[in-house]
């Protein structure tokens, strides 16, 4: 799950697309705002080509628990309607589903 990529999945029956970004610069923000402008960009394709599926950024969860907690990356998620996976990159498994 570490490298970044994105691929197509069902949740609970609905057609989904993952964008899994790593952040591993030592520019946290700098990540960000290339996730951020990927994932806008990806959403848009994805509305043009299959409108019934959902796009999420997966972001590791020490990001999340981190970085992610600055209130202007939550007023962005919010603004942006980003819908987010928090994901474990060493046992490779989903910690939560942020809709």
């Amino acid at each position: 799950m570490a490298a970044d990529k994105v691929f197509a999945a069902e949740k609970a029956g609905q057609k989904i697309a993952v964008e899994i970004k790593s952040f591993l610069n030592p520019s946290a923000i700098t990540d960000f705002h290339a996730a951020l402008g990927q994932f806008l960009n990806y959403r848009l394709a994805l509305q043009m080509s299959e409108p019934d599926r959902i796009l999420y950024l997966a972001v590791p969860e020490d990001t999340f628990n981190s970085f992610f907690q600055e209130s202007f990356i939550q007023e962005a998620v919010k603004l942006y309607q980003v819908k987010l996976v928090v994901y474990n990159p060493v046992q490779e498994v989903i910690t939560l589903w942020k809709e």
